[in-house]
Formats: structure tokens, C-alpha cells, sequence
């Protein structure tokens, strides 16, 4: 995200990664969150947040109103995420989208071995709590991307601090692309 740009934040959570651009990058920034609680620790870290759905749409923004629209780790967590997907492009230049990696290893082989939903350090809820309800891996969002004719314009994989470069699908426990 480039120093000074408007961002949103969609599904900011707590606003850790917006208070974070603010502070760092001096960003304009704005977000949307869910939950109540989540938007009151937002605001009370002096940031712009207001609590809505964006399974509801963004439809309260006009074309290009950012210049970056991020979306970390909250793909999996929204009911069209195709839909989700079309809005951010409609008001950003860019969208930043960031997803736990489904295909990771860890979460093949404790499925194999455990025969239950899988549980790792990344993904740590059961299945019955957990706010994920798309299971999605790097290459079903890349089909997407395809199928949508959109554009990757650059993508980083990685498995805790570590940069993935070979086989993502398998190794790298998260995507992040712009």
C-alpha cells in the first residue's frame, strides 16, 4: 500500500492492519466490520470504522472511491465471495486480498490422518465455531481470477515468516494478492 493512498479496510476486525497503514503509511483510512465489539476497539483507536455487512454489499461507496481496498483474511468468511470480490474492484484501483491457504500440507494430512475437520496453528477453530464457511485454496482462487478474466498483478505466498515459491499450493499456509 503506497504512502498517503485511501484505503478501505473491509472486514477490518479489531483495525490492527488499518491503525497499522495509518501509523506507518499515513494512509487515509476507513473500515468495515462486523461485529459491534470489534468496531468499538476499531473507533477506539481513533480510527474511521463503521460497522456493516459486506455480504450486503459496498454499494454505499461510488466507483473508484479508494485507492487501495484491502481484504485480509476475511474471503473465507463472506457468503458471495464473488460478489464481495466485484465491489472491491468497482470502488478501488486495487484490491489487496489476503486468505488462509485450504490445500496447506498441515491441513491435507490432519484430515487424512485425524478423519476429522481439520484443526492447525493457522486455522485453529473446531468446526462447529469457526468463522470460515468457504474452504478455499490458492488454486481455486486462481481459477476464479481466471474465470473472471481479472489480473494478478502480483502475488506473495508464505508459511509463517517463511516466502513460498515453489509448489504454494501445497506449502504456503497463506495468499496475498494484489
Amino acid at each position: 500500500v503506497p504512502e498517503g493512498d485511501k484505503v478501505l479496510d473491509v472486514g477490518c476486525g479489531e483495525g490492527e492492519l488499518l491503525h497499522w497503514l495509518v501509523e506507518n503509511k499515513g494512509v487515509e483510512g476507513r473500515g468495515i466490520e462486523l461485529e459491534s465489539a470489534k468496531v468499538h476497539k476499531a473507533i477506539s483507536k481513533g480510527l474511521s470504522v463503521y460497522q456493516g455487512d459486506i455480504n450486503a454489499g459496498l454499494t454505499v461507496y461510488p466507483d473508484n472511491a479508494f485507492d487501495v481496498v484491502v481484504l485480509s483474511q476475511t474471503l473465507q468468511e463472506t457468503q458471495q465471495p464473488r460478489q464481495v470480490m466485484l465491489e472491491m474492484l468497482r470502488i478501488g484501483r486495487k484490491v489487496v486480498v489476503t486468505f488462509p491457504n485450504f490445500a496447506h500440507w498441515s491441513v491435507r494430512f490432519s484430515l487424512l490422518f485425524h478423519g476429522k475437520a481439520p484443526r492447525t496453528k493457522f486455522l485453529p477453530y473446531s468446526w462447529y465455531n469457526s468463522p470460515n464457511i468457504r474452504v478455499l485454496s490458492i488454486g481455486d482462487f486462481e481459477d476464479l481470477i481466471g474465470e473472471e478474466n481479472w489480473r494478478i498483478e502480483r502475488k506473495i505466498f508464505l508459511a509463517g515468516h517463511r516466502r513460498i515459491t515453489r509448489w504454494p499450493n501445497f506449502f504456503a499456509e497463506v495468499a496475498i494478492c494484489l
